[in-house]
């Protein structure tokens, strides 16, 4: 894989950081600013939104810029609103300064994903992606209980500086790795506006729900697993850190297993690991109350849960492929809508007195419906299940000249 995928993925990792370390520093930020566990919570739930605003917004704007030139521009994005965190005098500064990074966020994983599969030949281009993602999932094996560490031992906003030399650091290798190549070729529909043709295609909106549905399931049942460990499963409180970095370990090995199954078959990718997330889900909640089986089960989540992610992304790649990096960009819009969607079912249950296992029963019925999505959209005209069933063979890549 060339070098330059490293510079992205460090990038990633930051990012990465940025986006999850904050749930393990709430309390110190909560005090520090002197306000409610709820509003300190915006931090996340802002994050989330702009992430979401900014994957499409920045995209469309920067469509006409160089590749290279807008990954460098979004990483000064990135520097400035951990900056602004990490200096923040009030709270309204330190949500501000999240809001500024989360911008980056959704564009950066958009384009960055372009300009991955624009680095290596066509059978590589999930791998490629994944690596890149590789960056975010390492941000939650080490770098979320690293950075909750340090804030706990040196204060909050240690971590935030930490992630703004990350930054630089990142910055620092896309400008000297980046191959000038990456540059973003003319547009086919001939505008920015044009661009937004790609939501003409069924199966561009297929594949964004597919992403909020198949994502969103696990998410979900994410969401809410410390009071599953803790409140069904036995664990100690303190233990919770340690099951979630072996979570994230599933996240890693599943990231890396599932872009090389992509770039096989997309289709089949597909199919294989969100049947088997959806099993693993029930089943992890039928087995909640023994402990060994908890932890196999929290692990395989991890591993079916994130081993979507490359095929999803390229699934809406190679079909908005007038505008990948509108489509790529809409498509991490939607991984984030998937969170909050997620997030809200399993509160649902939650509220309803359905019990804390109730969060996995419910993503498993999301994601089921992931399935039924793909099935359908698969084996529609133009869909990768129905091509693959008439001609084994073609597993059509995504153009290595976009």
């Amino acid at each position: 894989m060339p070098i330059a995928l490293v510079a992205l993925a460090l990038g990633g990792f930051g990012i990465g950081l940025t986006e999850f370390v904050i749930a393990g520093l709430l309390p110190e930020v909560a005090a520090d600013f002197g306000v409610t566990e709820q509003v300190a919570g915006y931090l996340i739930s802002g994050y989330a939104l702009a992430v979401a605003i900014g994957a499409i917004a920045l995209t469309v704007a920067m469509s006409r810029v160089n590749r290279k030139l807008v990954l460098v521009l979004l990483m000064v994005l990135f520097l400035v609103g951990n900056a602004m965190s990490a200096l923040a005098p009030t709270y309204d500064v330190m949500l501000a300064g999240r809001i500024v990074a989360a911008l980056c966020h959704g564009a950066f994983f958009g384009i960055g994903s372009v300009v991955a599969a624009s680095l290596v030949p066509a059978h590589r281009q999930a791998a490629a992606i994944s690596m890149m993602f590789g960056g975010l999932t390492i941000a939650n094996v080490l770098g979320v209980p690293l950075g909750t560490f340090l804030g706990q031992a040196a204060g909050w906003r240690s971590t935030f500086w930490a992630i703004t030399v990350i930054g630089v650091v990142a910055l620092i290798g896309i400008l000297a790795l980046i191959p000038a190549a990456a540059v973003k070729a003319p547009s086919a529909t001939g505008s920015i506006l044009g661009e937004f043709r790609i939501f003409r295609s069924g199966q561009v909106w297929a594949s964004i729900l597919l992403t909020i549905l198949g994502y969103g399931g696990m998410f979900g049942a994410f969401t809410y697993i410390a009071f599953t460990l803790t409140g069904v499963s036995g664990f100690a409180p303190a233990v919770v850190p340690w099951l979630l970095v072996l979570f994230g370990v599933g996240l890693f090995l599943g990231n890396v297993v599932g872009g090389r199954a992509a770039d096989k078959n997309v289709g089949a990718t597909l199919l294989v690991t969100l049947a088997g997330l959806v099993l693993v889900l029930a089943g992890f909640a039928a087995v909640a109350t023994s402990q060994i089986a908890t932890v196999v089960a929290l692990v395989l989540m991890g591993v079916f849960g994130f081993a979507t992610v490359p095929a999803l992304q390229i699934r809406i790649m190679r079909h908005a492929a007038s505008a990948q990096a509108l489509g790529s960009g809409a498509n991490i819009a939607a991984f984030n809508v998937g969170n909050a969607f997620g997030a809200w079912i399993g509160g649902i249950t939650i509220a309803a007195g359905l019990g804390y296992t109730s969060p996995l029963w419910a993503g498993a019925l999301v994601t089921l419906a992931g399935l039924g999505v793909l099935l359908v959209a698969g084996f529609a005209p133009g869909g990768e299940l129905r091509r693959q069933a008439q001609q084994p063979e073609a597993d059509t890549a995504l153009s290595h000249s976009r």
